[in-house]
C-alpha cells in the first residue's frame, strides 16, 4: 500500500467536550478493571489501546509499529470504530469473553421445538458476547396450525418471540449495555397482522425492533389495489387434500418441504385479503407506535454483492446490515465534522484529501478487526472470516452541513451527501484490492461456484457472456462483473477485482451511531441524520437506577457556533443578536421527502444499507405520512423507518423539553387519587427522583427497577 501524508488537525476544530459526552465515554467505552479502576486514563488512552490492538494483527514488528502510528492518527482525525471495537479491542485481559462485532443474524430458526430452543441458546451466547442479533420468525408455522408430533395446535410465532424477548432481557450484554434484537417477518405469512400489532400491547417484545419484509410484488399489489394471499408451506396431507389451495413460493428454507425443480416450496393459501388493507394496518401501527419498520427485501437481495450465495432474510437490530444466516459484520464511522475548514464562514469547505486519507487507513483498520472478532459460534466465525465484510459509514452529516452553511435536504446538500459517500466507496474498494494483493482476498472470492439456472435467470447477462449451467466461476468474477452495486464503478476498478479479488465482499454501511456520536464525537448528529435538536434531553440507562435518567445535551454545531462565532447563541432565542442562522435546522423541520432524498443520495454508493429515521411532528397528517413509504419504495431505498413523538405509546430515547412540557402524564396513587404531572417535572418516588415521563414509561412498560 502506498504511503499517505499525515496532516495536523487544525486547532480551530477542537471544541471542548460537553459533560454528557465525557460521561458516556467513561461509562461505555473507557476500559476499567473489574474493581472499577480506569485502564484508559483519558480518551487518548482509549485511542492508543484500540490502535495498538488492531496494529498487533500485522505480520512483523516493523509493520505493527508503522500501522500503530497510522491507526492512531486516523482515530485522532475522525475514524471511530463502532462501540464493540472501541469498548473491547485490547481489553482481553479484563473482558476475555467479549466480541468486537456489533452485527449478527441468527441461523434460520427451524419450525420445531428443538430447533427453536437451540436458536434461543445460540442467541443467548451471542448477546452475552456483546453482539446485537437479528432473526426471521416467519419460518415458524402460523397460530392454530396442527403439530402432528405433539398432537396439538401451535400457539404461533409471536408466542415463541416472547421467549427470545425474555432471554434478551435477562442476558445482560457485555460492555455495559442491554441486548439488542431485530425480528423480521414476511408480508405473506398468515400471522403477519399479529406481528404488525404486537407492540400495541404494553411491555410486549420491548427487547426487539420489528420490521416487515416487504416484497416488490406486495408493493405493486398495493399500488394497483389487488388481492394478497397469505401462505405457509404445506405438509403432504395438505398438499394432497383437494380442498387445499396450493401455490408455489420461494421460501427461506426448503428443508422437509415439498419443492419443485426451480427451488420453490408448495404453500397452502390460508387467507386472501386486499393488499391495501394490510398496508393500512402497517401504516397505522407505524404512525402510532413507530413500528414495524419497512425492509424492502427484494431490493436488498437484488443489490447484494454476494447475490449468488446468499439469501438475506434479516438484518442487525438497527437495519443497516442485511445479513445471511449466521452472518456477522463489524462497523465503524468517520466523523465528518473533523474535515470542515473555516466553518460558518463564506470560505467554509470540506478537506477531501484528508478525508480520503482517513478512509484509506480506516479500511485497513476495520479489516484487521476480523482477526480479533471474538464471536462465540463457529458458524459466525466462518462467515466473517470467509467474506470479511465490514460496514464503514459516517456520522455527523447533518452537523457538517451546518458547519458548511448547507441546509439539510437542499439540492446542494444532496450533492454533498452523494459525493462524501462515493469518495468513501471508491477509496475503500481501491484499498481492498491493494490489501488482496498484500494479504490475500476474502476466501469466498477465490472459491469456485457452479453456474445454475437460477443464477442465469437472476443475471441474464451471464448467458450473453457465454456462461452455461454447470460452468465453474470464481466468486471474484461474480462480484466484480455481476453485482448490481459494483456495475456502477469504473471498469478499471471492477476488472482489477475480477483479476485480483478484494480483501472483503462489503465495505460500506451507515449505522445510527447514537452513543459514539454523543460521546467521542461530542454529540455530532447521528449517522446520516440531521441533529435531532440543538438543545434537548437524552434518556440513558444508569446501572442501579430504577428508571431512565434524563441528560441535557447540545448539538456539536451549537457548541461550535458558540465557540467560534457567538457565545450567547441560543435555539429559539427571543433576542435577535443571539438567534441561530436559518441553516441551523433540526430533524422535525425536515420534510419526510427530504429525509428520503438524503437517504437515496447516499444509498447509491452504500453496498449494505442505511439506518435512518424520518422524524415527523406529532401533528403530522396521517394521509401525508402514508406517502413517505411509497416514495421510499419509488426512490429505490432498501428500508424506511419513521418516528412520531407519541407519549401515549412510548417514551423516546431523544426528547425535546417542549414536548415533555406539553404532555401530561397521569399517575394513580395508592389511595386511588389520580394526579397529572407535566412530562418534564421531577417526581420523588421509591427513594429516587425521576422525570414524570421516564417514570411513567418505566411503570407502563414493566422495566421499572430492572436495570
Amino acid at each position: 500500500m502506498k504511503a499517505v501524508k499525515l496532516h495536523t488537525l487544525p486547532a480551530a476544530e477542537e471544541i471542548p467536550l460537553q459533560p454528557a459526552s465525557y460521561d458516556i465515554w467513561d461509562k461505555k467505552y473507557r476500559l476499567k478493571t473489574k474493581t472499577g479502576e480506569a485502564v484508559d486514563q483519558d480518551i487518548q488512552g482509549t485511542y492508543e489501546r484500540v490502535a495498538r490492538a488492531l496494529a498487533e494483527v500485522e505480520v512483523s514488528p516493523e509493520k505493527r509499529e508503522e500501522w500503530y502510528g497510522r491507526f492512531l492518527w486516523a482515530l485522532q482525525n475522525g475514524a471511530i470504530p463502532a462501540g464493540r471495537v472501541t469498548s473491547n479491542a485490547g481489553a482481553h485481559e479484563h473482558k476475555p469473553a467479549t466480541s468486537t462485532i456489533n452485527c449478527t443474524v441468527s441461523g434460520t430458526v427451524p419450525d420445531s421445538m428443538d430447533g427453536i430452543l437451540k436458536s434461543v441458546h445460540e442467541a443467548g451466547l451471542t448477546l452475552k458476547a456483546g453482539c446485537g442479533i437479528g432473526y426471521e420468525f416467519s419460518t415458524l408455522r402460523p397460530r392454530g396450525a396442527f403439530v402432528s408430533g405433539a398432537g396439538a395446535y401451535t400457539s404461533g410465532p409471536l408466542s415463541f418471540m416472547d421467549i427470545f424477548n425474555a432471554m434478551c432481557f435477562t442476558v445482560s450484554s457485555a460492555g455495559g449495555r442491554r441486548g439488542a434484537q431485530m425480528g423480521t417477518f414476511d408480508i405473506q405469512h398468515p400471522d403477519v397482522a399479529d406481528f404488525i400489532r404486537a407492540k400495541r400491547e404494553d411491555g410486549r417484545l420491548r427487547q426487539f425492533n420489528l420490521s416487515v419484509l416487504i416484497t416488490d410484488e406486495f408493493m405493486e399489489a398495493v399500488k394497483n389495489d389487488q388481492p394478497w394471499e397469505l401462505v405457509f408451506p404445506c405438509n403432504h396431507h395438505e398438499y394432497e387434500d383437494p380442498d387445499s389451495r396450493i401455490v408455489w413460493r420461494y421460501w427461506p428454507t426448503t428443508q422437509n418441504y415439498i419443492v419443485n425443480d426451480i427451488g420453490q416450496v408448495a404453500c397452502k393459501i390460508y387467507k386472501t385479503l386486499p393488499a391495501r388493507r394490510l398496508w393500512d394496518l402497517i401504516m397505522a401501527s407505524t404512525y402510532d407506535y413507530a413500528e414495524p419498520g419497512f425492509i424492502l427485501i427484494d431490493k436488498i437481495n437484488e443489490m447484494n454483492n454476494n447475490w449468488w450465495c446468499e439469501n438475506i432474510r434479516a438484518t442487525n437490530p438497527c437495519g443497516e446490515q442485511p445479513l445471511p444466516a449466521y452472518g456477522s459484520c463489524l462497523l465503524g464511522s468517520v466523523n465528518l465534522t473533523k474535515f470542515v475548514l473555516e466553518p460558518f464562514t463564506e470560505r467554509a469547505r470540506f478537506d477531501w484529501e484528508r478525508y480520503r486519507e482517513v478512509v484509506a487507513i480506516f479500511t485497513r483498520m476495520l479489516d484487521n478487526v476480523v482477526e480479533i472478532n471474538g464471536l462465540p459460534l463457529e458458524k459466525q466465525r466462518h462467515e466473517i472470516t470467509s467474506k470479511r465484510r465490514h460496514g464503514m459509514g459516517f456520522l455527523g452529516l447533518g452537523s457538517t452541513m451546518t458547519l458548511l452553511k448547507l441546509t439539510y435536504g437542499s439540492p446542494e446538500s444532496l450533492e454533498f451527501t452523494e459525493r462524501v459517500t462515493r469518495e468513501m466507496a471508491e477509496t475503500g474498494w481501491q484499498v481492498g484490492i491493494d490489501l488482496a494483493e498484500e494479504k490475500g482476498p476474502a476466501p469466498i472470492l477465490v472459491e469456485e461456484f457452479t453456474v445454475t439456472n437460477e443464477m442465469l435467470a437472476r443475471r441474464p447477462e451471464m448467458r450473453r457472456d457465454g456462461f452455461k449451467v454447470g460452468d465453474k466461476v470464481p466468486g471474484k468474477v461474480l462480484l466484480a462483473k455481476y453485482s448490481r452495486y459494483m456495475q456502477q464503478f469504473p471498469a478499471e476498478l471492477t476488472e482489477r477485482i475480477a483479476t485480483v479479488g478484494c480483501r472483503f465482499t462489503h465495505h460500506t454501511s451507515i449505522a445510527p451511531t447514537g452513543t459514539i456520536s454523543l460521546s467521542l464525537a461530542n454529540n455530532a448528529s447521528n449517522g446520516i441524520e440531521p441533529s435531532f435538536a440543538h438543545k434537548y434531553a437524552r434518556n440513558v440507562i444508569r446501572e442501579g437506577k430504577k428508571s431512565k435518567e434524563k441528560v441535557d445535551v447540545f448539538s456539536f454545531e451549537l457548541l461550535a457556533y458558540r465557540t467560534l462565532v457567538n457565545a450567547g447563541a441560543e435555539p429559539d432565542s427571543e433576542t435577535p443578536e443571539n438567534r441561530l442562522p436559518d441553516y441551523f435546522v433540526s430533524a422535525d423541520a425536515i420534510t419526510p421527502r427530504q429525509h428520503v432524498d438524503v437517504q437515496a443520495a447516499a444509498q447509491k454508493w452504500v453496498d449494505s444499507s442505511i439506518s435512518k429515521t424520518a422524524n415527523v411532528p406529532t401533528d403530522f397528517p396521517y394521509e401525508d405520512f402514508k406517502d413517505i413509504y411509497l416514495y421510499a419504495y419509488e426512490k429505490g431505498l432498501k428500508g424506511c423507518t419513521t418516528f412520531r413523538f407519541n407519549p401515549a405509546a412510548f417514551q423516546g430515547v431523544l426528547v425535546k423539553d417542549k414536548d415533555l412540557e406539553n404532555t401530561l402524564y397521569r399517575f394513580q396513587l395508592a389511595n386511588g387519587e389520580v394526579v397529572e404531572v407535566k412530562g418534564n417535572e421531577e417526581i420523588e418516588y421509591d427513594g429516587e427522583k425521576h422525570t414524570a415521563a421516564n417514570l411513567y414509561d418505566a411503570l407502563k412498560e414493566g422495566y421499572y427497577g430492572k436495570f
